[in-house]
């Protein structure tokens, strides 16, 4: 049986980007799972849940946060999946602050991190990451590469009428 992916967001209001992110994830046919659980308001079912996640069948834990987005980290802190951090854009300093708060971890606490509401990106790390083991998402990522190999062709033949 595959893994699956852990998509866990701090605040609702991060849901619109990281229903791509979910989007993209079943395009591969990766089963996956949205929580809301902050690293501030509910740290302890986070911790638990990061703790568990492994014995719970994901592979990895993707975490998005805006603002003092420590979700990420904190979640990095209590498995030892592979974490990727998805900064999300708040209303203060375009999510510069999620970014340093998401890249900015200490030794021994790795966060993987994408760009800031970079969902879609987080989503095929994961995937890659589970394709490790997983011949037929390799697969899938290979073809995923050649499309977008020739998505841009066509745009290059279509704008130079060749």
């Amino acid at each position: 049986m595959s893994k699956k992916v852990a998509i866990v967001i701090g605040s609702d209001s991060d849901l619109a980007v990281m229903r791509k992110c979910a989007d993209k994830l079943d395009s591969f046919g990766v089963e996956n799972e949205i929580r809301i659980m902050s690293a501030h308001r509910t740290p302890a079912a986070a911790c638990e849940y990061a703790a568990n996640a492994k014995a719970n069948g994901y592979g990895v834990i993707i975490a998005a946060a805006g603002k003092a987005a420590h979700l990420a980290g904190v979640l990095a802190a209590h498995t030892t999946l592979p974490v990727i951090g998805v900064p999300i854009k708040s209303s203060t300093l375009d999510g510069l602050d999620s970014l340093l708060s998401t890249v900015q971890m200490p030794s021994g606490v790795p966060v993987a991190t994408v760009a800031i509401d970079g969902s879609e990106n987080a989503a095929i790390l994961a995937v890659q990451i589970l394709a490790l083991s997983d011949e037929k998402l390799a697969a899938a990522l290979q073809q995923m590469k050649l499309d977008m190999e020739q998505a841009v062709m066509e745009k290059d033949r279509n704008l130079n009428g060749k």
